[in-house]
């Protein structure tokens, strides 16, 4: 087998250069759903059921989009075509869904909001699936770890944009509160704009600054048989999935369950624990202060994942990928349980730490471990079926996240506890990992 070339430092950088702006509309999406939602009527107990067309959406078109790239070849590339019309779709989505109440001639506005989100996070699973792959299609071993550490960066610092964009902007004088008759503050409607054209941008760059292997040469560097080259059937290929992923599928399951959990009720949680609103205040200026807030703190914490990648790839070389994942696994869990006993709106940073060190990791060594044991000519599909480790547990939290409220005594911040015994559940499962470069 021919050794991949060394990218340099600005190759690598390009080609995830376009998930800075997907993760700015992913995070605007995670940070302002359920404040949307709510203002459109949706309740608080209810909201986790809306959330769940995120995860749907990822565990019916990630594989699909990842068989397709598998095989396409175009001018363009393998997997750019992708990750260009997702974002385009992503964009459109962005701009109607914070407008959902000015098309109430067509559908009520709750459910009207209900479908921009679903088709928003379908757009978003079709342009991020590649973007993972197509670093395991252009790296080689030595840079693994970098590769998917730069792209770990490049998504955390999008996250801190999209995260606070709304509380940037009503610093800078956009009103944080709907007008009369309206719903939707104008500092939530202006960041999905602003993180929609950011979004394009970005993945443009990618598009045109990244020149991916063609089919030959391709082939040449990661020794692609003429069985590898077969076209396997979904069912066979799942048949076959290694084993390493059925492992990291478990450290998934418990890990994205908490990210979810989190995602869901820190709004809520924040707004009644430091704000002190009541359950049922859905349009007050507390209110709106505490979404804001609820976006400053998760923009703290993916700048804390941001800073953490920097080193992330050092420490894996140095510690192992595994021990490094526990770590930071266990760091989140004490982040998100910490976050119960704050009472005080910037203490709350504090708790990011943590949370953001777990984030940085979620988001890089899973991919790290798995790639090196999946086969070159399968990447992207076995990527796409990998992401269902993401999509169930959140499918699972979803359904059963109002019952856990009830059990949680109705409040919404007791949610974060189960988050955060959940996310060190993640951390002891990591050790029945197999990482097929440390064995």
């Amino acid at each position: 087998m021919s050794k991949k070339p060394l990218l340099s430092f600005w190759q690598i950088w390009n080609m995830s250069f376009g998930f800075l702006g997907v993760q700015i509309g992913y995070s605007l999406q995670n940070g302002n759903t359920s404040r949307i939602l709510s203002a459109l009527g949706a309740d608080v107990e209810h909201l986790s059921y809306f959330w769940l067309a995120a995860p749907i959406a990822g565990l019916l078109v990630q594989p699909i989009i990842g068989l397709s790239s598998d095989k396409t070849w175009t001018k363009l590339g393998r997997r750019i075509p992708f990750i260009l019309g997702g974002a385009i779709a992503s964009a459109l989505a962005m701009f109607f869904m914070p407008n959902a109440e000015h098309f109430a001639y067509l559908l009520a506005p709750l459910f009207f909001g209900a479908t921009m989100l679903l088709f928003m996070d379908t757009s978003f699973n079709v342009t991020m699936q590649p973007f993972r792959a197509l670093v395991g299609d252009m790296v080689g071993d030595e840079q693994r770890n970098r590769g998917y550490a730069i792209q770990s960066f490049l998504i955390n610092a999008g996250a801190v944009l999209g995260s606070l964009l709304p509380w940037l902007l009503t610093l800078a004088g956009v009103d944080n509160v709907p007008a009369e008759g309206e719903k939707v503050a104008p500092s939530v409607i202006w960041s999905f704009y602003i993180g929609g054209a950011t979004l394009l941008f970005t993945v443009l760059w990618t598009s045109f600054s990244t020149k991916e292997y063609p089919p030959a040469l391709y082939e040449k560097y990661n020794n692609v048989t003429t069985e590898e080259k077969s076209n396997d059937s979904l069912i066979s290929l799942l048949k076959n999935i290694p084993t390493v992923m059925w492992q990291l599928a478990i450290v998934q399951f418990f890990a994205w369950f908490a990210l979810f959990t989190m995602w869901v009720y820190t709004h809520s949680g924040i707004a009644q624990n430091v704000w002190h609103t009541a359950a049922d205040d859905r349009v007050s200026v507390a209110f709106n202060d505490a979404g804001n807030w609820a976006g400053v703190i998760f923009g703290f914490y993916s700048g804390f994942a941001a800073l953490y990648s920097l080193a992330l790839s050092k420490l894996a070389d140095r510690f192992g990928r595994k021990s490094v994942f526990v770590f930071s696994l266990i760091a989140g869990g004490v982040g998100l349980m910490s976050m119960v006993l704050i009472h005080n709106q910037y203490g709350l940073i504090f708790s990011m730490v943590g949370i953001g060190i777990a984030w940085a990791s979620i988001l890089a060594l899973p991919y790290a471990i798995l790639s090196k044991a999946l086969p070159a000519s399968k990447m992207g599909v076995y990527m796409g079926i990998f992401n269902a480790t993401i999509t169930i547990p959140q499918i699972c939290a979803g359904l059963f996240g109002g019952l856990l409220l009830g059990l949680a005594g109705g409040k919404a911040v007791n949610m974060l506890l189960v988050a955060g015994i959940s996310m060190t559940i993640a951390a002891a499962m990591v050790w029945f990992v197999k990482d097929k470069k440390e064995v």
